[in-house]
């Protein structure tokens, strides 16, 4: 169902902090132009946890609109409340979105069975594709194979954001879940070894400023060229490396700042980015061909 290159959006914001509708809508367009696959508002890079309810359901809205059906939009709707999560997933069914995405609670660290229940809840609640995001470093627990593929037997649950960076665990999840179950890498340094390993595309951080190359890299994978593809990976890895300097979003506001797409503005607890992690990033960008 989805594959590829696909985009966890940035929400441009303005200097005080305020979402930029405009910019966010033009933003999405670009990323379709460029040939980003599928995108996903409201997700980490998105900067979910300081948005408020009214603001995840409008940048969730502007998406859907701005797409057109062109590509799918996978709708950020987790949270480590429940009764939340199923809110927010039921508003992004009824505004169009095509999927959501939903994280394993944080901070609670609730035991595999209280994951079990949590995304069983929401599955039944809602009548929507459902994408488990799985991020240990940013949520704490890890969902084990054993209980994704427990999930994967309800209809409404699909696939998998693997952002793990562990490359065996695909290939488990592919024996456990089935080859239908679909795999998306949360890694991009990672995002062709995870296809190689049973994967069918990555939901990429980079892709905010660098969605043509990343789209180019995936459609050489899946035609076969594979040297392409991976000449590709190797231009990337700088900018890899520099967009994640420090803590996520800020660094590719900055390099989306850049490229005249949003300001450098990320909301608190999330600090400026620091003038050598800035020069880390307009260095890779120029060695990677996005700015002259």
């Amino acid at each position: 169902m989805f594959k590829g290159s696909l985009v966890a959006l940035i929400t441009p914001m303005r200097a005080d902090g305020s979402i930029d509708e405009k910019a966010y809508a033009d933003f999405v367009d670009w990323q379709i132009k460029e040939g980003t696959q599928a995108v996903v508002p409201v997700g980490t890079t998105g900067e979910s946890p300081t948005l408020s309810h009214d603001e995840h359901k409008r940048v969730t809205e502007i998406a859907i609109a701005v797409a057109k059906g062109r590509v799918p939009v996978i709708a950020g709707t987790g949270s480590n409340s429940t009764e939340e999560a199923i809110a927010l997933t039921r508003h992004a069914k009824e505004a169009g979105a095509d999927a959501a995405l939903i994280v394993t609670p944080y901070y609670n660290k609730p035991t595999q069975e209280g994951m079990f229940l949590h995304f069983t809840a929401i599955a039944d609640a809602v009548d929507l594709p459902i994408i488990i995001y799985n991020i240990p470093p940013r949520s704490v627990v890890d969902m084990s194979v054993e209980t994704m593929a427990r999930l994967a037997k309800h209809k409404n649950i699909i696939g998998v954001k693997d952002a793990t960076a562990n490359l065996a665990r695909p290939l488990h999840t592919k024996r456990a879940c089935g080859p239908a179950f679909c795999q998306l890498s949360g890694e991009d340094h990672t995002a062709l070894a995870f296809l190689a390993a049973g994967g069918v595309g990555c939901i990429s951080v980079t892709a905010n400023v660098a969605p043509r190359l990343c789209a180019e890299m995936h459609a050489a994978w899946q035609a076969g060229r594979i040297d392409q593809a991976m000449a590709i990976q190797d231009r990337l890895v700088p900018l890899h490396d520099a967009l994640f300097a420090e803590t996520s979003p800020g660094p590719v506001k900055y390099a989306a700042s850049l490229l005249g797409k949003t300001a450098d503005r990320c909301r608190l607890p999330l600090a400026p980015t620091g003038e050598a992690t800035r020069a880390r990033v307009r260095a890779a960008m120029t060695e990677v061909g996005l700015l002259n």
